[in-house]
C-alpha cells in the first residue's frame, strides 16, 4: 500500500532525518546563505557600512567597475595569475604522482616532502619568499655566482608577479600530488597488464590508460587550484601589497582595499559578487562534469 504524500513526508525516517539535519542547516544559514545575500544586497548600495546609513544605488557599483581602469587591471592581473599557476601546478603534481607511483627507494620520504608545503602557513611561506627574493637577499646572491647582476623582484613590474606565482605553485603542489596519487591508485593494474601485453608503449598507457582513469580526479584537482589561485590574498599582502605600480594587486586584495582602506562597501560588495560568481560557474562545470560520469 503507497502511503499520500503527506504521510510519506511526515514518516518517522524523515521526522529524524529533519530532526538531525536542522543544527547543520542552521548553521549553515547563518555562516553561509545570510553573508552571501547580504552581500548582494550590499552591492546594490553605497554609504556606512551600518544598515541606518546605506542608501539604494542599483547598478552603479557594477557600473563603476565597468568603467574602472582599475578593477580591468586587476581582472587582467587575476586571469594571468590563475592561469600561470594553475597549468605547471597540475603538470608538475602529475608528474611527481606518477613518478612517486613507482617502486623507488624513500618514496615514502619523498611523498612527505613534497606534501609538507601544503601545511605550512601560507603567511609564513610568504615572509620566506620575501627575504629569498629581497634585493640583497639569497636568491639573488645566488644568481652573482653565476656572473648575473642583482634583479630587483619585488619592486620591477614584471618580476614581482612571477614571485606570487612561484610561491602558489609551490604552496599548492603537495596537495595536488596527493590527489593524484589517489586516482592513480584507483586505476585497475589489469589495464596496464592488458595494454603490455597489446605492445603498449609507456607514453601511450599514460596517454590512452591514465588520463582518462584520472579524468574526474583532473577536474577536482583543476577547479580547487583555479578556486585557491582566485582568493589568493595572504600572498599579495605580505610579499607585495599589491605593487608596484599596482601590477600584483589580485582581485581579493583589491576587494579588501576598496572595503577597508576606501571604506566604499558597497563598490566592494559589487566587486566580491563579480568573484563569486566566477567561483559559482567553476563550481557547477565541476558538477556538471561529475554527472556525467
Amino acid at each position: 500500500m503507497t502511503l499520500p504524500r503527506s504521510r510519506q513526508f511526515l514518516d518517522n525516517d524523515t521526522v529524524a532525518a529533519w530532526i538531525f539535519l536542522t543544527p547543520a542547516l542552521i548553521l549553515l544559514f547563518i555562516f553561509l546563505v545570510y553573508p552571501i545575500a547580504y552581500l548582494f544586497f550590499l552591492s546594490f548600495t553605497a554609504g556606512s557600512f551600518t544598515s541606518t546609513g546605506i542608501y539604494w544605488v542599483g547598478l552603479k557599483n557594477y557600473l563603476r567597475l565597468l568603467i574602472n581602469p582599475d578593477f580591468w587591471q586587476v581582472l587582467n592581473n587575476t586571469s594571468y595569475f590563475a592561469i600561470a599557476s594553475v597549468i605547471p601546478s597540475i603538470i608538475i603534481s602529475l608528474g611527481l604522482a606518477a613518478l612517486l607511483n613507482r617502486n623507488l627507494p624513500l618514496r615514502g620520504i619523498l611523498r612527505s616532502v613534497y606534501f609538507l608545503p601544503s601545511i605550512i602557513s601560507l603567511v609564513a611561506a610568504g615572509l620566506g619568499f620575501r627575504w629569498l627574493f629581497q634585493t640583497s637577499g639569497p636568491v639573488n646572491a645566488a644568481l652573482n655566482l653565476f656572473g648575473i647582476s642583482p634583479i630587483a623582484w619585488l619592486g620591477d613590474t614584471f618580476w614581482a608577479m612571477p614571485v606570487l606565482i612561484l610561491l602558489s605553485i609551490w604552496k599548492q603542489l603537495g596537495f595536488n600530488m596527493v590527489v593524484f596519487l589517489a586516482g592513480l591508485q584507483a586505476i585497475p593494474p589489469s589495464r596496464y597488464e592488458a595494454a603490455e601485453l597489446d605492445g603498449a608503449n609507456a607514453w601511450q598507457q599514460f596517454w590512452y590508460i591514465t588520463l582518462p582513469g584520472l579524468r574526474p580526479t583532473l577536474i577536482f584537482a583543476i577547479v580547487t587550484t583555479v578556486i585557491f589561485t582566485l582568493r589568493s590574498f595572504e600572498q599579495v599582502y605580505v610579499i607585495t601589497g599589491g605593487g608596484p605600480l599596482n601590477s600584483t594587486n589580485l582581485l581579493v586584495y583589491y576587494i579588501y582595499q576598496e572595503a577597508f582602506g576606501q571604506f566604499d562597501f558597497g563598490y566592494a560588495a559589487a566587486a566580491a559578487t563579480v568573484l563569486l560568481a566566477v567561483t559559482l560557474v567553476l563550481v557547477y562545470l565541476q558538477l556538471r562534469t561529475w554527472g556525467e560520469d
